[in-house]
């Protein structure tokens, strides 16, 4: 009798009550559900090209170099696939697809977007001043000429904003959402208060996110300690610019210019890979510390100093947005 006056206690509502909560999917499941859907249709959709991408994986093997297709088309298709399925997903959630970190370009997104791009061409720059100064870096001169420079230049920006899409939905989008949610309800069964949970949750959502980005570089060839620490790094501070604006357009626009200024302008290794059609030749020389060696800049202890005033511009130039992390967790500050 207790249990027909109780319609939460029917077998139905249990059930329910396993996937949904209070607000919407559970955030466990709809990680699983992005995994599972974006792994399956990843490969297939790259399965299309198996081909094509072997060709180009035996080019990079016999020349060392990575060409700017294979960058296109791998990173294009990781981000259209997990866009795709963090929409989806948005449907059953009921959710805006623009809570997930990239919503609509309005005048304000193209403001902090630009200035991404700004900053990350800047600090690159900076740093191989520095490295130049230092006697870390020596410059053997142009391999572009002409309109060569304009064509490979346009296409390696447009591989470098698919790298910076891919990278930062994956790693600071869809899924930083999630866990920070899931995170958050758990902080709350303890009792916490609510601007409190949805604080601890984005942030043990970075700090894991961050990790997993330095990690995952040790898969890259001539990868170095610094160099996987640098990338744990800069993770947290693009989180930063996250938590301030509630968008990932700087973050993107800032991964974007300082890959494609490291890359192709400058011609150094990324983690110790090389790009093919680049615009200046390059090598490191002296103490590895110092250099970098064949990771690149990301290995020399000098870019710990870039990170740190790439922390103080997210402080002063990008103050907390309404509806971003830091407005909802009553953090102005921070």
């Amino acid at each position: 009798m207790q249990d027909d006056q109780n319609p939460d206690a029917s077998p139905r509502n249990s059930v329910r009550r396993i996937f949904f909560g209070h607000d919407g999917l559970r955030a466990i499941w709809s990680i699983l559900l992005f995994l599972a859907l974006a792994i399956v249709l990843g490969r297939v959709t790259l399965g299309a090209f198996r081909g094509y991408l072997h060709q180009q994986q035996l080019v990079m093997k016999n020349t060392g170099e990575l060409p700017v297709t294979f960058t296109l088309l791998v990173d294009g298709v990781l981000f259209a696939v997990a866009a795709l399925v963090a929409f989806l997903i948005s449907r059953i959630e009921k959710r805006s697809f623009g809570k997930y970190g990239v919503d609509a370009l309005r005048p304000n997104r193209i403001r902090q977007f630009s200035a991404g791009l700004a900053i990350g061409i800047t600090t690159m720059c900076l740093l191989m001043l520095a490295l130049k100064v230092a006697g870390a870096m020596a410059f053997n001169g142009l391999l572009l000429r002409g309109t060569d420079i304009v064509k490979w230049g346009v296409l390696w920006a447009l591989a470098f904003f698919a790298v910076a899409l891919a990278e930062e939905y994956l790693m600071r989008g869809f899924l930083q959402f999630q866990l920070a949610r899931g995170v958050a309800a758990i902080a709350s069964r303890m009792g916490h208060r609510e601007a409190l949970c949805k604080r601890i949750g984005f942030w043990v959502a970075a700090g894991f996110f961050s990790l997993l980005f330095g990690l995952l570089h040790g898969n890259n060839p001539g990868e170095s300690p610094i160099g996987l620490l640098s990338a744990g790094l800069i993770g947290l501070v693009l989180a930063y610019s996250l938590w301030r604006t509630g968008s990932l357009w700087w973050a993107i626009g800032y991964h974007a210019a300082w890959d494609w200024t490291q890359s192709f302008v400058w011609g150094v290794a990324d983690s110790g890979g090389v790009s093919q059609h680049r615009l200046l030749s390059t090598h490191p020389q002296g103490p590895l510390l110092l250099s970098g060696g064949l990771t690149g800049p990301e290995g020399s202890i000098l870019v710990l100093a870039i990170i740190l005033l790439v922390t103080a511009i997210v402080a002063l130039t990008l103050k907390p947005q309404p509806g971003s992390p830091a407005a909802e967790s009553n953090v102005s500050s921070i």
